[in-house]
């Protein structure tokens, strides 16, 4: 994608806001820009350890792969049957939403010119696992509830800074995954 519109680069927060409002100014000349796909793929080892690898994806009218994928292992907790060598798929999925969160809030930031010096957030999960081992088809088998709590500082005012907070959780993917759901198709070989 050919950006010459911004010729001197500005960064805000470690973010190249040039480059982010030439992306934004070419989306809006031709949104198929704005359209991307990305895979994972996923082998199980042994017990509830399991490895997914995320490598190439699609975006920007291009096509992308990574020169070292990214491999990240999933395990349980002893006490939910695995050895607990890695984060589980649900703490995986905290960790996912606290990172997408926290770039939006930062990106945003930046857009608007606002210098972050501090953002700090934590993230709870309710999970009742008598869903999960289908002890009663009332009960969710995944979260029931999410909390957030962040702490943000910078060169703005407590007012400013808690409308970021609000803009991250509007403008999240992963936010707007969790809280809306997505279509998922499944595919099964055996």
């Amino acid at each position: 994608m050919q950006q010459a519109v911004h010729k001197e680069q500005n960064f805000v927060n470690g973010v190249n806001v040039t480059e982010l409002f030439n992306t934004i100014d070419a989306i809006k000349a031709d949104s198929r820009i704005a359209d991307f796909n990305f895979r994972a793929k996923n082998k199980w080892v042994n017990g509830s350890m399991n490895v997914t690898t995320v490598d190439d994806y699609d975006g920007a009218l291009q096509q992308f792969s990574r020169e070292t994928p990214f491999v990240l292992q999933k395990d349980e907790p002893e006490v939910l049957f695995g050895t607990d060598k890695s984060a589980s798929p649900v703490e995986y999925l905290l960790a996912a939403l606290a990172g997408c969160m926290t770039t939006s809030l930062v990106c945003h930031a930046a857009a608007r010119g606002i210098q972050i010096t501090e953002v700090e957030s934590s993230y709870e999960g309710n999970v009742d696992l008598r869903g999960f081992l289908g002890l009663d088809e009332k009960i969710r088998n995944g979260y029931r509830s999410i909390k957030v709590a962040f702490k943000v500082k910078g060169n703005a005012t407590e007012e400013q800074l808690r409308e970021l907070v609000e803009i991250a959780q509007q403008r999240s993917p992963m936010f707007d995954v969790i809280s809306n759901g997505v279509p998922i198709t499944i595919v099964a070989s055996v």
